[in-house]
């Protein structure tokens, strides 16, 4: 009380009212949060469906949604005139989290491993038949083979498989999957494919894994409609496939600078993995496993 005022303060000035009264806290209405509607309102606020006890499944204009053990799901307000654990709450609209960034995919449609360095290569390889091949797994799944430090290799065909295989040496830790076009029963590939495999011993036959895709080249495995085209030639029997593939579609095709351009064209069609056909895709895949599986 100031010097000289005989009365002290002004006993009506302030939130006088708020004297002796409950303060009712605000609470989110977060997801599967249980709140219940007394029988009675609360300070006077009476809502219908008043008894009504449930969680909340939703949230959206102005509205609480509220689902009970039955299953039934009822409407209401917020606000005022609900209970927690019993005690009255004033429900008020959840706290809007800022969702986290996606992560991004990489073209063979894995998570990619961000800000990671290339792996020091492992002495396990894969090997493909050419160098298109090569290219065309380095595109997709490039990504993928730094992170496991995976080399790929082409061969320029499987004449001479099990000579590189037992040049190679497999064995722990120095495994190879290899990649062959057009296995299909009966295929000049598969055979030779079949008789490296069995040319190894035991130990070493335990370090590879041979697997094929049918395409007679890997240009088939670029699904055709990427390229423009409802489906891939048919070539005749003893005609230079990716010569005959041209002819038929009308591009050029009579030199090596002519198959080249197709070939980067057809690359140039494919994004990532859903522009390749599944026979393909699971093989890599399953190469990659192998040899990064050690």
């Amino acid at each position: 009380m100031t010097h000289g005022d005989r009365y002290g303060n002004d006993v009506l000035s302030g939130d006088w009212r708020s004297v002796g009264r409950r303060v009712v806290p605000e609470v989110p209405a977060e997801r599967d949060l249980v709140v219940e509607l007394p029988a009675a309102g609360l300070d006077g606020d009476g809502l219908e469906g008043s008894g009504f006890v449930g969680a909340i499944v939703l949230v959206d204009a102005g509205n609480v949604h509220l689902e009970d053990r039955r299953g039934r799901v009822r409407a209401f307000p917020l606000g005022g005139g609900f209970l927690v654990e019993g005690e009255p709450v004033i429900l008020v609209p959840p706290v809007v989290r800022t969702a986290p960034a996606a992560r991004r995919r990489t073209a063979s449609g894995s998570f990619a491993v961000e800000d990671a360095p290339a792996r020091v290569a492992r002495a396990s390889r894969i090997w493909v038949e050419g160098r298109h091949d090569a290219e065309l797994v380095e595109q997709v799944w490039g990504d993928d083979l730094r992170v496991e430090g995976v080399v790929v290799e082409y061969l320029e065909g499987v004449d001479h498989l099990g000579d590189r295989l037992r040049e190679f040496a497999p064995g722990p830790g120095r495994r190879v999957g290899v990649l062959v076009d057009h296995w299909v029963p009966g295929s000049k590939e598969e055979r030779l494919a079949r008789e490296a495999l069995a040319s190894l011993d035991r130990a070493a036959a335990r370090g590879v894994l041979v697997v094929g895709h049918p395409f007679i080249d890997v240009w088939q495995a670029v699904k055709p409609e990427r390229v423009g085209i409802a489906a891939w030639p048919d070539v005749p029997r003893g005609v230079d496939w990716k010569t005959g593939m041209c002819r038929a579609l009308g591009w050029p095709h009579d030199s090596a600078a002519d198959r080249a351009a197709a070939w980067r064209r057809i690359r140039g069609s494919v994004r990532g993995f859903a522009d390749l056909e599944p026979a393909l895709l699971g093989r890599v895949e399953e190469l990659i496993d192998f040899v990064a599986g050690e």
